[in-house]
């Protein structure tokens, strides 16, 4: 498909900055069948139904950005994606300084030597030292806010709370799941109060989540891998779920991404553990999943084009043009949509 049918036009101005306080009284816009009303995330128990099971992503951010020298060269560094114990592969700046067996230098006695350029321009990184790299980020890393927030504002001490979600806590990803960002302690009281449940699953978000579509057409554009994994007992819960009448309802689409790659042409979903690349347009079918919730994304973006596959081009096109008009908050800290299609 034409890239061009994914774009619109955001105003600047849109782009949230800030995560709402508190974080469920965030908008939440429902598009259902052809209609579409406005709401606030605290609304969620009235909007969905007993039986119904919300799907969250258990990863955790990781201080992921680093900055350092090579030589006279400033040089800085984005994880991307774990390749083994002590490598990363990284999106890095400045990348033409940087040699294959180059020590780059982040400071706080953190060190890693580069090699294995990717056809994607990512380089390898291999952190020196016997420490587990996770300390190591914990001292030189910060937190890896989207670069749509980070070019108008620095991170600071706030993000390192409002960017993780209240079920983080499997480390290794370098960009929240938002669409959890939105949920507290007392909203998932209140959901369970009106029989609707949750599970988790863990999917290591990675930087390549907010590269751009450079393809002009679909057909051509290459996703990045992230890894995950769904185990049997969380496997069981959906598909029993569906069985008895329920609605598996992904908050977010890393949870969805994950579910539709662990789900077969038979609509059974079945352990899952390793990468996954997919990538969803129109005319996908959906295999695991009953709905979504999920916050406003970036035009031609492979979110916004998987959001248009589950409700519909036009759909979504009107649905983003309404939010625009009344003042809805876009991207990672902005409000959020219940897709139920």
């Amino acid at each position: 498909m034409d890239v061009d049918l994914f774009d619109f036009t955001l105003p600047p101005e849109r782009i949230a900055l800030r995560p709402a306080s508190p974080r469920e009284s965030a908008r939440l816009l429902v598009v259902e069948g052809d209609g579409m009303r406005d709401r606030t995330v605290a609304d969620l128990p009235r909007e969905l139904r007993a039986g119904d099971l919300l799907v969250f992503n258990d990863t955790r951010v990781i201080p992921a950005q680093l900055e350092g020298t090579r030589g006279g060269a400033r040089i800085g560094a984005t994880l991307h994606k774990r390749e083994g114990p002590r490598r990363w592969r990284a999106f890095v700046r400045n990348a033409k300084r940087v040699r294959d067996g180059d020590t780059i230098d982040f400071g706080a006695g953190v060190r890693a030597v580069a090699s294995d350029r990717g056809a994607d321009g990512s380089i390898a990184l291999d952190f020196a030292g016997d420490e587990p790299v996770e300390l190591l980020l914990e001292r030189a890393g910060r937190m890896p806010l989207p670069p749509y927030i980070a070019g108008k504002r620095p991170a600071d001490a706030r993000d390192a709370d409002d960017y993780q979600t209240m079920f983080a806590r499997e480390a290794g990803a370098v960009a929240a799941p938002t669409a959890a960002l939105h949920f507290t302690p007392a909203l998932v009281a209140a959901l369970d109060a009106a029989g609707i449940g949750h599970t988790m699953l863990t999917l290591h978000v990675g930087a390549g989540t907010f590269l751009p579509v450079k393809a002009d057409d679909t057909d051509d554009h290459v996703m990045h891998a992230e890894w995950g994994r769904i185990d049997q007992p969380t496997a069981d819960r959906l598909n029993a779920t569906r069985a008895a009448g329920g609605r598996v309802i992904a908050v977010g689409t890393t949870s969805l991404r994950l579910i539709e790659s662990a789900a077969g042409v038979d609509g059974v979903i079945r352990p899952f553990e390793g990468d996954t690349a997919i990538f969803i347009t129109p005319g996908y079918r959906f295999r695991g999943i009953d709905g979504l919730v999920t916050n406003f994304h970036l035009p031609r973006s492979t979110l916004f084009m998987l959001v248009s596959a589950l409700m519909g081009l036009d759909r979504m096109q009107a649905a983003y043009a309404h939010a625009i008009a009344a003042g809805y908050r876009f991207y990672s800290y902005g409000d959020a949509s219940l897709l139920l299609p």
